[in-house]
């Protein structure tokens, strides 16, 4: 059964980050990762990562009660994420799923200053991870189950999705709400090749709010045109390129799959928010639904909230911590104003330190800092017929409200 008084079961992938600091600052990763060449670091930074580890401890950090369930071996390393998750609180670790004669999964995390981060990643125990790993006696109780970075999880997407589908019905029918998110796979790995349109045709009926970054999404649903659009973006980065017309239409696409809100993260450029005109749909989106009072402000809406202006120590975990600013949002039964708001200023947080969650402060904060008139990055992305709205948010004429 789930401890008592837990609000959110955060379960998926778990690791251990290895983080060295880099705090010279070069033109690109290029200069950088030079073969041969010694790279003067600092002292190297241990934390857990992965969805379970910077989106749960993020849950926790802003003040919910929090239940993790990932997956570990009992070795070293599944030690020590058990000891640095146990600094959070002893009860946070009572769901953790220890498989004998299994390894734990670690990343090494290359994070330059203002250059997105490289990942070298086991998988471990995450790959065995299935259904049967979880009961729903575990899910008592709570009203919020997020899953996440199931392209890391062989299992998960394996069989067409099998063990994702069984696993996300089990608890939808439980009544929870129930959040996604993605990882984006190595194209040349079984995950990269999976029919991901397939998998997320049969999952994304049993998920109510959908957290994919845009890149991951896009490759998983339109390979060919991604792959065109980075043979022509600079450094590869197509995120410059999207604009108001792809992202509806994409967002369209995943309600028609099923969901009931979509959230797609833009990196740099904010969090894109689009939500269903199925007013049946979203009130049957489990025990976070929005109340009937707030219902109106939750249905047919499309808005982007550009990220706050901070100075960046660090980009790991700012897209598990946005997810977690906007799942806190729908847990404390906010508008869709306050939880674009909280989730962008909760990644704001992030980016603030090298570590994915210790620049995490209580939700007070938080809000405190957003209602203090927190300055906005200016919009890059080509939006037209949107327009900037209060407190920085910028809608689409059609869907406002």
């Amino acid at each position: 059964m789930a401890r008592t008084g837990v609000e959110v079961i955060v379960a998926g992938h778990i690791c251990l980050d290895i983080i060295p600091s880099i705090s010279e600052k070069r033109t690109g990763i290029d200069a950088l990762l030079v073969p041969g060449k010694l790279v003067d670091v600092g002292a190297a930074v241990l934390a857990t990562g992965g969805a379970v580890s910077n989106t749960g401890l993020a849950l926790h950090r802003l003040g919910n009660n929090v239940q993790l369930m990932g997956k570990i071996g009992d070795d070293q390393l599944g030690d020590v994420i058990l000891d640095v998750l146990r600094v959070h609180g002893e009860e946070i670790v009572d769901g953790m799923i220890i498989a004998p004669s299994e390894h734990s999964s670690y990343t090494i995390v290359i994070s330059p200053p203002n250059i997105d981060r490289i990942f070298l990643h086991c998988t471990g125990a995450n790959d065995t991870y299935s259904a049967t790993d979880l009961s729903v006696e575990q899910l008592e109780g709570a009203r919020m189950f997020h899953f996440g970075y199931p392209p890391l999880m062989r299992r998960m997407y394996e069989n067409q999705g099998e063990q994702l589908m069984l696993l996300l019905s089990m608890v939808s029918a439980s009544g929870l709400t129930v959040s996604l998110d993605l990882a984006k796979p190595d194209p040349e790995s079984a995950a990269g090749k999976a029919d991901w349109r397939i998998i997320l045709g049969k999952v994304l009926p049993y998920v109510d709010v959908f957290l994919p970054s845009f890149e991951e999404i896009f490759y998983m649903l339109h390979r060919e045109q991604y792959e065109r659009m980075i043979e022509e973006a600079p450094a590869g980065d197509i995120l410059p390129y999207v604009d108001g017309e792809l992202l509806s239409e994409l967002a369209n696409e995943l309600l028609e799959m099923g969901v009931a809100i979509v959230g797609l993260k833009l990196g740099e450029h904010g969090l894109y928010v689009r939500t269903t005109a199925d007013s049946a749909r979203l009130a049957a989106s489990g025990l976070c639904a929005p109340v009937l009072e707030k219902m109106d402000n939750w249905i047919d809406r499309e808005l982007l909230a550009p990220c706050f202006d901070v100075e960046v120590a660090g980009t790991t975990g700012a897209g598990d911590c946005t997810i977690a600013g906007f799942l806190c949002g729908m847990l404390q039964g906010f508008t869709i104003e306050d939880t674009i708001q909280t989730a962008v200023g909760v990644g704001a947080c992030n980016v603030e330190q090298a570590d994915a969650t210790s620049g995490i402060p209580a939700l007070p904060y938080v809000q405190g800092r957003i209602q203090s008139g927190w300055t906005k990055r200016n919009m890059k992305l080509h939006m037209p017929g949107w327009y900037e709205s209060t407190g920085g948010l910028w809608t689409n004429e059609v869907c406002t409200k």
